[in-house]
């Protein structure tokens, strides 16, 4: 994960897992909306998961 990724993922966390599909995309989406919390820690756990698409 890169740096603009963690910065992403810290201010819009749905953009930072746009390339990773449509159900992560929907996943962070609502967790964005419950909290601004539980969406960056969502983002981060799944931007963090996938070291082999960098």
């Amino acid at each position: 994960m890169g740096l603009l990724r963690a910065i992403l993922c810290l201010f819009c966390p749905p953009l930072a897992v746009f390339d990773k599909g449509c159900g992560t995309v929907l996943v962070i989406t609502v967790l964005t909306i419950i909290g601004w919390i539980p969406g960056v820690i969502g983002a981060l756990v799944v931007c963090s998961g996938d070291e082999s698409d960098d």
